[in-house]
């Protein structure tokens, strides 16, 4: 019998274990999936909980209850792989042998790897929402803040869910303006990026945005240390920040075990053919998700439009065909504005964010690059879709690849 062995039980390694547990022969293979966490993250709800959105409950589920019963689960903790043997040694010292790997371990925080930033004032001045617990006690500093300075500040690219931070500033526009303090709170925006966002069409229409909600932009800034007592982040160009509230995205890197593998680069991403998810060093194994380097966004859509092609891409591959160069990294990204409002984003490798409308020329529903209310509740929509259909390993009735129908190319001012 053949074994599939997949390292990760999150969005990327849940969807994989669901489809391939229904696309491969049982007969044939073995499917058997490794994680040592008991719970399953909606990772996109953590933005709303500093906000009273949603509450800690709303963010997770039992990790079992979205595995089919036909795959092995194993909680534990990967101590390495050993690609050269074809084969997992787990923390507890059992080894796992695998005729195929899908490494699916994500990207997580690290803010102890900028000077001052994770030191006495964490929890404290200095805040994310890039997991669970630090996102809870966001929330109660949020519903404490008076007034003054809040800045958002990303570490370094690439980070999951580029769009989170803005998503953070707009809805804290929102938020504050409730509270009937807005004219109290300064909003900057500290980025290593030249603009609001990586490509020039969608980076003008946010930053006109930004700049219509009072929202300062201070780009090009490259974090170098936080100095926790002075209240400031400092830039490697020696520009100086100061804040009353910082809201970090520290440093993102791929799981440990895949860099003291051999499988990573510096940040810990694994190298694979970006169109194929193929490692660029084993014939056998595959990285999806938030572990792989490709260059596009590290954001769910990615993963589940990557795996809408890559199981039958994999099927044809066991049975001794070329892989194809299917995927063209197809994102949506949902930018929830505030005041009930949402811009939606649709790009891929080549093709910068237009506007527009998706997925039905001249239909819609949602606007693209534009704020509208539908496009609020397609992203509030979205937790359902995620639990009932993509972690139970079923597709969107969207094509998997970027369609260019229903988009225009803005003329030049």
């Amino acid at each position: 019998m053949k074994k599939l062995l997949i390292l990760g039980a999150g969005s990327a390694g849940t969807m994989v274990a669901n489809r391939m547990n229904r696309m491969l022969k049982r007969e044939e293979w073995q499917i058997t999936i490794v994680d040592p966490e008991a719970v399953h993250y909606y990772q996109p709800g953590f933005l709303f909980v500093p906000f009273g959105m949603y509450t800690e409950k709303d963010c997770f589920e039992p990790r079992q209850k979205y595995l089919p019963g036909g795959v092995q689960y194993i909680q534990e903790t990967v101590e390495i792989i050993e690609p050269d043997h074809n084969k997992v040694r787990l923390e507890s010292g059992k080894e796992l042998e695998y005729d195929f790997l899908v490494i699916a371990t994500g990207a997580h925080i690290h803010p102890e790897e900028t000077p001052g930033l994770a030191e006495h004032e964490w929890g404290r001045s200095i805040h994310s929402f890039y997991t669970l617990e630090s996102s809870s006690a966001l929330a109660k500093t949020m519903r404490e803040f008076k007034g003054g300075r809040l800045v958002v500040n990303v570490v370094e690219n690439p980070i999951k869910c580029p769009v989170a931070p803005l998503e953070f500033l707009l809805l804290a526009d929102w938020h504050f303006t409730r509270l009937g303090i807005r004219d109290r709170v300064e909003l900057v925006y500290a980025t290593p990026l030249s603009g609001a966002f990586t490509k020039p069409i969608a980076s003008q229409v946010l930053g006109d945005l930004l700049e219509k909600r009072r929202i300062h932009v201070e780009p090009d800034f490259m974090i170098e240390r936080a100095e926790p007592d002075a209240k400031k982040i400092v830039s490697y160009d020696e520009r100086e920040v100061e804040y009353d509230l910082l809201v970090s995205i520290p440093l993102n890197k791929g799981a440990e075990v895949v860099g003291k593998s051999g499988l990573g680069d510096e940040l810990n991403f694994s190298p694979v053919n970006q169109y194929t998810f193929l490692s660029d060093r084993y014939e056998n194994i595959f990285v999806l998700g938030d572990a792989a380097n490709v260059p596009t966004s590290k954001a769910g859509s990615v993963a589940h439009y990557a795996i809408d092609l890559w199981g039958e891409n994999f099927l044809h591959y066991i049975q001794g065909k070329e892989l194809e160069d299917s995927f063209d990294g197809h994102a949506n990204c949902f930018i929830e504005s505030g005041y009930g409002k949402g811009i939606l984003l649709d790009f891929n490798y080549s093709q910068e964010p237009l506007p527009g409308v998706y997925p039905m020329p001249g239909i819609g529903p949602f606007t693209l690059l534009k704020e509208s209310r539908i496009n609020h509740v397609g992203k509030m929509a979205f937790r359902w879709m995620y639990w009932n259909i993509l972690m139970r390993g079923n597709g969107l009735p969207l094509p998997p690849t970027m369609q260019m129908a229903g988009k225009h190319v803005p003329q030049a001012k």
